[in-house]
């Protein structure tokens, strides 16, 4: 469902992005069929394989990997949908400068260059190495009016557009996005449910740990802001800037800019799957482009997979964000492309690969 308008600069990004090459996905199925194993027996890193195949060539790697981590508060927070004050979001992107969060430990195992950005972080950030694309100062809250301008909403994907390309100039192969933020469930969970139809019920959990009473007041936050404005959800930005949040935009800046320039895209978990919606709503052929991590557990994370005909490669019943099931499935990735590069064909083994 292409969208109704978009911004010129989207426009002109996602006009780059170019279907992923369907030849060459052949070229690696019928490739795997020459390793030394039955057809088909390394399962779903086979089909792995095909995507990245399609992505970036047969003999190409993914490493290194570039995590990013996009920082932004929200407004709806003061509605008491969250387990936590704002103020973790700032303290958060310092312990993610400092190297203490879980995606700087699972980013470390990979090799992965690691770059926070504040894109909108209510208060000032003051930890060395964070990278200041600050928009707003936290959006607005969607239960008291649009949680942002339309122009705030390009702003934000423009900020995911410009990391993802320091990211691919210093030479990474593939892109993991992350985000922090308090209340981010709360606005994914309302992004979700203009581009889905479908009702907040259905897609919102705990987030961060809250009770039965304030998840139902969560839910009611959520279904009041939807529909004190109707928005098309074949206008994407006009979504973001209602109901969304600037790190959402930023990722899903991100996944354009990364598709545009040729690269896989690692999906995290809800809130960037979420983004990845809205980035391939903005730019279907973003999609191709996408690899899913590992499905969360927050029930409105299925919703968003299914609307993108995704299945995640890893399933371990995480909720932290930050970008952390996407660095877990990495490895993968790379399996997959050494599995290419390095196994031997039956031909080079001197292996019979006749079968009865």
């Amino acid at each position: 469902m292409p969208p109704l308008s978009a911004a010129p600069a989207i426009k002109a990004l996602a006009a780059r992005v170019r279907p992923v090459n369907r030849r060459a996905a052949n070229a690696t199925r019928a490739y795997l069929d020459t390793l030394t194993k039955p057809p088909g027996s390394l399962g779903r890193v086979e089909a792995l394989a095909v995507q990245l195949g399609g992505i970036i060539g047969q003999t190409s790697d993914v490493s290194p990997p570039a995590c990013i981590v996009f920082a932004a508060d929200h407004g709806v927070a003061a509605e008491g949908v969250s387990a936590f004050s704002q103020d973790v979001t700032a303290q958060m992107v310092a312990n993610f400068a400092a190297g203490g969060a879980a995606i700087n430990v699972f980013a470390g195992r990979i090799n992965a260059r690691v770059e926070v950005v504040d894109v909108g972080v209510a208060g000032d950030v003051e930890a060395p190495g964070v990278v200041n694309a600050k928009v707003r100062r936290g959006t607005a809250s969607m239960l008291r009016g649009p949680a942002m301008s339309r122009e705030d909403a390009e702003a934000s994907l423009d900020a995911g557009v410009q990391a993802a390309g320091r990211a691919l100039d210093a030479g990474c192969r593939c892109l993991i996005v992350g985000e922090m933020g308090i209340a981010n469930t709360t606005a994914a969970s309302a992004v979700l449910a203009v581009l889905s139809g479908q009702p907040a019920a259905h897609l919102v959990g705990t987030g961060t740990g809250i009770r039965r009473e304030t998840l139902a007041h969560k839910i009611s936050v959520i279904e009041r802001a939807v529909n004190a404005r109707p928005v098309d959800p074949r206008e994407p930005l006009e979504v973001l800037a209602s109901v969304g949040g600037l790190e959402i935009g930023a990722m899903a800046g991100a996944y354009i800019a990364g598709a545009a320039r040729g690269v896989p895209c690692v999906v995290d978990g809800f809130i960037a799957t979420v983004a990845a919606l809205l980035a391939a709503r903005l730019c279907p052929e973003v999609r191709g482009y996408l690899i899913f991590g590992h499905r969360s557990a927050e029930p409105g994370h299925n919703v968003a997979l299914e609307a993108l005909h995704a299945e995640p490669l890893l399933a371990l019943g995480m909720r932290l964000g930050e970008g952390t099931g996407a660095a877990l499935a990495f490895p993968l990735l790379d399996a997959a492309c050494a599995m290419l590069r390095d196994m031997a064909t039956f031909s080079d083994a001197g292996v019979d690969d006749s079968r009865s």
